[in-house]
């Protein structure tokens, strides 16, 4: 029997290679719904090529220049989830969410309700709001599935074990393009240097988080969220090499792995298909890549964004000030607008301007409220970058 799929942010990255994966094997799966933003072209080809008869097109002005193009072929467009799932009593097998930034929150939230199943790799989505993605998936009965290699590892590896029993969690970052490099020697470094991550292909702005240091703190946001755990029980080590995405140390002496090639096909097809159904993957495990692993601490003098890990995170609306922030910096970094340093020195700055500090004691209520929290945060660094950057 095929399995129905929901897969929102289509266009993108995450959104393909699931794609990839489900082109070799169609007659087990079934997709009902592919969403994008406003990539009509790729998204109107993916419909046509996988037999899709709903999409979503959410910017409502390519939706209303493009609608007659799907309506000549029979296929549905709509602008929101509420919108397209109208009347929709059954659910879904397993919905992906692949978009990527906070724009992935409501559109998650929208969907749960719909799915028996809901894998997410979306890192500012729950670190701004899983306490709201939390609720629907009980509310609904729901099962999740983290989809970042890291937190898919932790999920794997903590399947039979309950988390009373681990000692420390190890999440492993690359350190990206500049691992041999001190921040003093790179500070004024073009974006096309650090879009230069030498083991992942990944979009424009994770690699800049990649190179920052930032992605893995997300991650460990991300992970203290999921799995219910205080940041304290996870540390990052560099490992050069990706091999290795997450090792769990128990009290009771064992210490386990899960290592596999760097590539998201593997968390995502083992979220597709279930042990009964196994997905093969073409290319057997490489022995040599274990042999002389190097782990190590990152230095705080080379990523000085791990500062930001002190903080204590608890829904708050510091956890939403921070991601706007960095993603603002990487927007202006990636546009030659701000130099390297500056995205270093400007988010420590502005995560202590009084500003900001009146809100991390506040808690969101709602999404609404997540967003005003975006539009102020957005507002305020943008003229904050105007006043300093030339002075920087």
């Amino acid at each position: 029997m095929k399995k129905d799929i929901f897969l929102l942010g289509s266009t993108g990255s995450i959104g393909m290679t699931t794609l990839k994966i489900i082109n070799k094997d169609k007659k087990s799966f079934n997709i009902k719904l592919l969403t994008t933003n406003k990539n009509v072209k790729k998204i109107y080809n993916q419909a046509l090529n996988f037999g899709v008869k709903k999409v979503i097109i959410f910017d409502k002005e390519q939706l209303k220049k493009n609608q007659y193009r799907f309506k000549k072929k029979n296929i549905s467009a709509y602008s929101s989830i509420d919108e397209a799932f109208r009347n929709i009593k059954t659910k879904a097998y397993l919905t992906i969410n692949a978009i990527s930034g906070i724009d992935g929150l409501e559109p998650s939230l929208n969907i749960i309700k719909y799915t028996k199943n809901f894998a997410i790799a979306n890192k500012e989505s729950i670190i701004c709001g899983w306490s709201f993605i939390n609720k629907e998936l009980k509310k609904n009965n729901t099962k999740f599935i983290p989809l970042d290699s890291e937190h898919f590892s932790i999920w794997t590896l903590l399947q039979s074990h309950k988390t009373n029993n681990l000692k420390k969690i190890y999440l492993t970052a690359s350190g990206g393009p500049f691992l041999k490099k001190k921040l003093n020697e790179i500070k004024y470094i073009k974006p096309k240097f650090a879009l230069k991550h030498p083991n992942w292909k990944m979009g424009k702005k994770i690699t800049i988080d990649s190179a920052t240091m930032m992605n893995k703190i997300f991650e460990v946001i991300e992970a203290s969220k999921i799995f219910e755990l205080d940041t304290n029980k996870f540390e990052i080590l560099i490992h050069p090499k990706s091999y290795i995405h997450a090792i769990i140390d128990f009290h009771n002496g064992l210490t386990k792995f899960l290592a596999h090639y760097t590539s998201m096909e593997i968390p995502i097809a083992n979220t597709l298909y279930t042990n009964e159904d196994s997905y093969s993957f073409n290319r057997n495990f490489d022995y040599k890549k274990l042999n002389g692993v190097n782990f190590y601490k990152p230095s705080i003098v080379n990523f000085p964004l791990l500062k930001i890990l002190n903080h204590k995170f608890i829904n708050t609306y510091f956890e939403i000030i921070l991601v706007s922030i960095n993603d603002l910096l990487v927007k202006k970094y990636l546009e030659n607008k701000i130099s390297y340093i500056s995205v270093h020195k400007f988010m420590l700055k502005l995560l202590k301007k009084r500003y900001f500090t009146n809100y991390y004691m506040s808690k969101p209520k709602n999404i609404s409220d997540i967003k005003n929290m975006v539009n102020i945060t957005n507002k305020y660094v943008e003229e904050y970058i105007k006043l300093n950057e030339k002075s920087n």
